[in-house]
């Protein structure tokens, strides 16, 4: 009998094994430990202002509009907005090479032409860029790398289908779309147009065609509070590791930030930096529309439009871009302090980064109204001018010119006209019937 018991106390004893271990191995299958809940980090904001879209980067600054009659034209940035929404509304389809040597005579033939409206941009324009801006999607090919700096839209009494035409000064080519779905375009846009300030030829009998106000033109003058932007938000924002950031004192007005790999200098008296990587240097031919994307995009990325940039030229062969300061829809030139923002793309990413850390800050309360001469008065000095060659000049346009009073930390803005002459945007001054010379554009 006790034999008999055993075996089974033996047998209870491996039965209960069994469950304990199954009762184990299911605790720890199944098992989930407790951990305290963290707080999430706040994210970081880089951005040092704003970002910008393409069209409010990529403007015309003038509009000028040839009828039958007369010319009428405008620089107000409202009109011009005015006449760029519509613009977005219109479908483009058929777009076709039309001439691969536009020179200047074919032009200026085209820019006389009566029935037609002209917008202006301060440099060559990739298409494939402004395709962001007009309503393309009826071309079937797509859209070429092809850049403009003249878009012209004519029209005919007949009703024949208006045309619009992409014209590049730079590389002397005419590109040319039809245009669908332009309803009301007699009542909105040829009557409104009719409307606007008299402008004239000044230049009827020579090259380039020059269209200019026949009437004085109302400006404001204004100054503004300086404010500065601390560098390191620029440190922080630009460098891949802010921590590993050295910075030091290379001179009465100089200060220097630095990596293993860039390099960033910042000028105190001049409110400028520049920011430079130097591995990323490239030699390879830009393709345009990339180029200005990539700049437009990296400005974008740590919000650097700290006042109202607008694009200006490019060099896909040095593979440079220039943003300029705009005020009122008019370009600002500086004395000393500069106005432009310029980049140099590398390998995938910026060589060189060279900017204003000021901004405007609130203008004076009181603004002051000025009439200036016309451009037409404006022309008519230049040409009698003994020490200006006025064949040399290819376009005149209001601007500012931007004073800096350092003490009272101000900047006066004073409404000028700018000629441009051998790439050199210069400021007309009546009392040496010549001008100072800005930049080079």
């Amino acid at each position: 009998m006790g034999l008999k018991y055993i075996e089974l106390i033996k047998s209870i004893i491996l039965l209960l094994l069994v469950a304990l271990s199954i009762v184990f191995t299911f605790s720890i299958w199944t098992y989930t430990p407790s951990y305290e809940t963290s707080e999430e980090l706040p994210t970081v904001d880089i951005s040092i202002a704003k970002r910008m879209s393409i069209d409010e980067i990529i403007k015309p600054y003038k509009l000028i509009f040839n009828f039958e009659e007369k010319l009428t034209g405008t620089l107000s940035p409202t009109d011009i907005d005015y006449i760029v929404n519509e613009l977005k509304k219109w479908g483009l389809s058929e777009l076709k090479l039309v001439d691969n040597q536009f020179n200047a005579e074919k032009l200026d033939v085209l820019m006389r032409k009566p029935n037609q409206f002209t917008l202006y941009f301060h440099g060559e324009v990739p298409l494939p860029v402004y395709n962001n801006v007009l309503s393309m999607e009826g071309l079937k090919l797509g859209v070429p790398e092809m850049s403009f700096d003249r878009l012209v839209v004519d029209w005919n009494p007949s009703g024949v289908p208006m045309n619009i035409s992409f014209v590049s000064r730079a590389d002397k080519v005419l590109y040319r779309a039809k245009v669908n779905d332009y309803h009301g375009f007699q009542r909105l846009i040829l009557t409104w147009g009719k409307e606007l300030g008299a402008y004239a030829d000044v230049n009827a009998d020579d090259s380039p065609f020059i269209g200019l106000s026949a009437e004085p033109v109302e400006t404001i003058r204004n100054m503004y509070y300086q404010r500065e932007i601390n560098p390191s938000r620029f440190r922080d924002a630009l460098f891949s590791d802010p921590n590993a950031v050295r910075r030091s004192q290379s001179g009465l007005n100089k200060e220097e930030f630095q990596d293993d790999h860039a390099l960033m200098n910042i000028d105190t008296e001049k409110k400028m930096l520049k920011y430079v990587v130097p591995a990323t240097e490239s030699h390879e031919l830009a393709i345009p529309s990339e180029l200005l994307t990539n700049t437009i995009d990296f400005v974008n990325e740590h919000g650097g439009w700290t006042d109202e940039y607008r694009y200006m030229s490019m060099n896909p062969i040095s593979r440079y871009v220039k943003f300029q300061l705009f005020l009122h829809g008019l370009p600002v030139y500086g004395d000393v302090t500069s106005t432009e923002m310029t980049e140099v793309w590398g390998n995938n990413r910026i060589l060189s980064y060279s900017r204003p850390y000021y901004t405007l800050d609130l203008p004076f309360p009181e603004i002051d109204v000025e009439f200036l001469p016309s451009g037409v008065d404006i022309a008519e000095m230049l040409k009698q001018s003994d020490t200006i060659d006025f064949k040399a000049i290819e376009e005149l346009t209001l601007g500012y010119f931007m004073q800096h009073d350092s003490e009272r930390r101000l900047f006066i803005m004073e409404p000028s006209w700018f000629y441009l002459s051998k790439g050199n945007w210069i400021r007309f001054s009546p009392e040496l019937l010549g001008g100072e010379l800005i930049g080079l554009e």
